[in-house]
Protein backbone atom coordinates (compact mmCIF):
# COMPACT_ATOMS: atom_id res chain seq x y z
CA UNK A 1 0.00 0.00 0.00
CA UNK A 2 1.45 3.44 -1.07
CA UNK A 3 1.11 5.68 2.41
CA UNK A 4 1.38 9.57 1.58
CA UNK A 5 3.33 12.15 3.89
CA UNK A 6 2.60 15.85 4.60
CA UNK A 7 5.02 17.70 2.05
CA UNK A 8 7.52 20.08 3.54
CA UNK A 9 9.33 23.13 1.87
CA UNK A 10 11.59 21.27 0.17
CA UNK A 11 8.12 20.14 -1.97
CA UNK A 12 7.32 23.24 -3.44
CA UNK A 13 9.14 23.05 -6.65
CA UNK A 14 7.73 19.46 -7.24
CA UNK A 15 4.41 20.69 -6.21
CA UNK A 16 4.19 23.80 -8.82
CA UNK A 17 5.22 21.25 -11.33
CA UNK A 18 2.33 18.59 -10.78
CA UNK A 19 0.11 21.79 -10.76
CA UNK A 20 1.03 22.50 -14.03
CA UNK A 21 0.59 19.11 -15.12
CA UNK A 22 -3.24 19.01 -13.64
CA UNK A 23 -3.88 22.81 -15.43
CA UNK A 24 -2.34 21.98 -18.47
CA UNK A 25 -5.70 20.59 -19.96
CA UNK A 26 -7.81 23.82 -19.16
CA UNK A 27 -5.40 26.66 -19.09
CA UNK A 28 -2.44 27.82 -21.91
CA UNK A 29 0.58 27.02 -18.96
CA UNK A 30 3.13 28.85 -21.67
CA UNK A 31 2.99 31.88 -19.53
CA UNK A 32 4.80 30.96 -16.26
CA UNK A 33 4.08 33.84 -13.88
CA UNK A 34 1.65 32.35 -11.78
CA UNK A 35 4.20 29.80 -10.73
CA UNK A 36 6.66 32.19 -8.66
CA UNK A 37 3.26 33.06 -6.91
CA UNK A 38 1.75 29.49 -6.28
CA UNK A 39 5.54 28.73 -4.82
CA UNK A 40 5.17 31.73 -2.79
CA UNK A 41 1.38 31.01 -1.85
CA UNK A 42 3.14 27.49 -0.74
CA UNK A 43 5.77 28.79 1.27
CA UNK A 44 3.56 31.28 2.83
CA UNK A 45 0.84 29.19 3.75
CA UNK A 46 3.02 25.54 4.77
CA UNK A 47 5.33 27.51 7.12
CA UNK A 48 2.52 28.99 9.16
CA UNK A 49 2.61 27.87 12.88
CA UNK A 50 -0.78 26.35 12.69
CA UNK A 51 -1.19 25.85 8.83
CA UNK A 52 -4.65 25.99 7.29
CA UNK A 53 -3.32 24.69 3.92
CA UNK A 54 -1.84 21.24 4.04
CA UNK A 55 -0.74 19.16 0.88
CA UNK A 56 -0.05 15.31 0.85
CA UNK A 57 2.59 14.07 -1.17
CA UNK A 58 3.94 10.65 -2.76
CA UNK A 59 7.56 10.10 -3.42
CA UNK A 60 8.33 9.15 -7.04
CA UNK A 61 9.08 5.43 -6.68
CA UNK A 62 12.12 5.33 -8.41
CA UNK A 63 14.25 7.30 -5.67
CA UNK A 64 14.36 10.59 -8.31
CA UNK A 65 13.42 12.62 -6.00
CA UNK A 66 10.34 13.67 -7.69
CA UNK A 67 7.09 13.60 -6.45
CA UNK A 68 4.69 11.09 -7.87
CA UNK A 69 1.70 12.42 -6.61
CA UNK A 70 -0.01 15.23 -4.28
CA UNK A 71 -3.37 16.56 -3.17
CA UNK A 72 -3.97 20.12 -1.43
CA UNK A 73 -6.94 21.23 0.74
CA UNK A 74 -7.46 24.54 2.81
CA UNK A 75 -9.73 25.09 6.04
CA UNK A 76 -12.14 28.38 5.48
CA UNK A 77 -14.38 29.59 8.06
CA UNK A 78 -17.19 30.71 6.93
CA UNK A 79 -20.92 31.73 9.06
CA UNK A 80 -22.17 28.80 10.76
CA UNK A 81 -25.27 26.90 9.49
CA UNK A 82 -27.44 23.57 10.70
CA UNK A 83 -25.25 21.31 8.63
CA UNK A 84 -21.94 22.62 9.98
CA UNK A 85 -22.38 24.68 13.16
CA UNK A 86 -18.55 25.34 13.45
CA UNK A 87 -18.80 27.09 10.29
CA UNK A 88 -15.02 25.39 9.40
CA UNK A 89 -15.20 24.20 5.94
CA UNK A 90 -12.46 21.99 3.93
CA UNK A 91 -11.69 22.50 0.09
CA UNK A 92 -9.71 19.78 -1.28
CA UNK A 93 -8.00 20.91 -4.79
CA UNK A 94 -5.27 20.41 -6.70
CA UNK A 95 -5.25 16.50 -6.99
CA UNK A 96 -2.76 15.23 -9.28
CA UNK A 97 -0.36 12.18 -10.08
CA UNK A 98 2.12 12.44 -13.06
CA UNK A 99 1.23 10.27 -15.79
CA UNK A 100 4.08 7.98 -15.64
CA UNK A 101 2.91 7.07 -12.19
CA UNK A 102 -0.88 6.94 -12.27
CA UNK A 103 -2.91 3.62 -11.49
CA UNK A 104 -1.52 2.74 -8.54
CA UNK A 105 -3.83 4.55 -6.13
CA UNK A 106 -1.65 7.41 -5.44
CA UNK A 107 -4.30 9.96 -5.68
CA UNK A 108 -6.46 7.95 -3.31
CA UNK A 109 -3.77 7.91 -0.90
CA UNK A 110 -2.62 11.62 -0.70
CA UNK A 111 -6.77 12.42 -0.82
CA UNK A 112 -7.46 9.87 1.95
CA UNK A 113 -4.05 11.36 3.82
CA UNK A 114 -5.72 14.84 3.35
CA UNK A 115 -9.11 13.86 5.05
CA UNK A 116 -7.59 12.48 7.69
CA UNK A 117 -5.77 16.07 8.11
CA UNK A 118 -9.06 17.36 8.19
CA UNK A 119 -10.37 15.12 10.91
CA UNK A 120 -7.84 16.37 13.35
CA UNK A 121 -8.36 19.83 12.44
CA UNK A 122 -11.79 18.69 13.22
CA UNK A 123 -13.16 20.26 10.23
CA UNK A 124 -16.38 18.06 8.92
CA UNK A 125 -17.90 19.54 5.70
CA UNK A 126 -15.43 19.50 2.90
CA UNK A 127 -16.02 20.42 -0.48
CA UNK A 128 -14.79 19.86 -4.25
CA UNK A 129 -14.85 20.11 -7.67
CA UNK A 130 -14.49 16.72 -9.84
CA UNK A 131 -13.22 15.79 -12.90
CA UNK A 132 -14.81 13.42 -14.55
CA UNK A 133 -11.98 10.87 -14.02
CA UNK A 134 -11.73 11.39 -10.55
CA UNK A 135 -15.36 11.54 -9.62
CA UNK A 136 -15.58 7.79 -8.92
CA UNK A 137 -12.89 8.07 -6.17
CA UNK A 138 -14.27 10.84 -4.55
CA UNK A 139 -17.61 8.86 -4.61
CA UNK A 140 -15.83 5.51 -3.07
CA UNK A 141 -14.15 7.85 -0.67
CA UNK A 142 -17.97 9.22 0.25
CA UNK A 143 -18.37 12.46 -1.81
CA UNK A 144 -21.82 13.14 -3.15
CA UNK A 145 -23.11 15.71 -5.37
CA UNK A 146 -24.01 18.85 -3.57
CA UNK A 147 -27.63 20.11 -3.32
CA UNK A 148 -27.00 23.43 -2.99
CA UNK A 149 -26.20 25.28 -6.91
CA UNK A 150 -22.76 26.21 -7.38
CA UNK A 151 -21.77 29.59 -9.55
CA UNK A 152 -18.66 31.31 -10.51
CA UNK A 153 -17.33 35.04 -11.20
CA UNK A 154 -14.27 35.66 -12.81
CA UNK A 155 -13.92 38.99 -12.25
CA UNK A 156 -10.61 39.01 -14.72
CA UNK A 157 -12.62 38.57 -17.62
CA UNK A 158 -15.18 41.41 -16.49
CA UNK A 159 -11.78 43.94 -16.27
CA UNK A 160 -10.37 42.89 -19.49
CA UNK A 161 -13.64 43.34 -21.70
Amino acid sequence: MTTARHADLGDIDEIVRLREILLAPWFDTTDTGWKAETAAILHRRLDEPKPTMAVTVIDAPDGSGALASCATGVISERLPNPGNPSGRYGWVFNVVTDPRWRGRGHSRACTSALLDWFEDQSVTVIELLASKPGEGLYRELGFTVSEEPAMRLNTRRRMDS
